[in-house]
């Protein structure tokens, strides 16, 4: 593992985004995720998925959003998602209820480690960043510990990121903002020192937590 500044990256881990169309939100979510993890120095892999389509491109919107922030989508294109995807995945982050349950029904071992971005930002918010000792699984154990399936069973908006699709480019920006911080702020209890190089800048140490 190669040091960046005397910290050194942590053991790989694969984060997957999934939302409906894998043409909005889940590529907005990769390719901010995916940037600020490699500007921390973090060793990462991030993708996206979605439900319904395979082989087309982001959204105009999506892309335009995107490009304001100094991220390229031009070369997206859609994947769905089975099993193989579920099991290779340390994270799993849905933009909204459904998408949990869908990923859950395909592969019920995969409900300690699919949240929604919204429901993980939030409990992160409340247990506390992970621990330089601490892996993301044990992580992801401590703050899903009280969670129950049926508080995902509907469309609780407070659990969802807007869906931008067929709506404004305002509102396209306004998606990619609110995705940016939230990522923003989660990334930073993920890798828990966050801040010492930048938003996303916490690898821990070379005795640090391993996935």
């Amino acid at each position: 593992m190669a040091d960046h500044d005397g910290m050194s990256q942590l053991e790989s881990v694969r984060v997957m985004f999934v939302c409906t169309g894998n043409i909005c939100r889940s590529p907005m979510a990769e390719a901010i995720l995916r940037d600020r993890l490699a500007t921390g120095g973090v060793d990462a892999e991030v993708s996206s998925v979605g439900l319904l389509y395979t082989g087309r491109p982001a959204s105009d919107g999506a892309r335009h959003a995107m490009a304001a922030l100094g991220l390229d989508l031009e070369s997206h294109s859609s994947a769905t998602f089975g099993r193989a995807e579920i099991a290779a995945a340390n994270l799993v982050i849905g933009m909204e209820p459904r998408h949990v349950r869908e990923v859950v029904a395909l592969d019920d071992a995969a409900w300690p480690k699919t949240f929604t971005l919204r429901e993980l930002d939030a409990r992160a918010q409340r247990h506390g960043p992970r621990r330089l000792d601490e892996t993301l699984a044990a992580w992801l154990g401590r703050v899903g510990l009280d969670r129950r399936r049926v508080d995902l069973l509907g469309d609780d908006p407070a659990l969802s990121v807007l869906d931008p699709y067929h709506q404004s480019q305002a509102i396209y920006d306004a998606t990619a903002a609110d995705l940016r911080a939230t990522l923003d702020h989660l990334a930073s209890h993920i890798w828990p020192r966050a801040g010492d190089r930048g938003p996303l800048a916490g690898v821990g140490d070379p005795n640090g937590a391993q996935v």
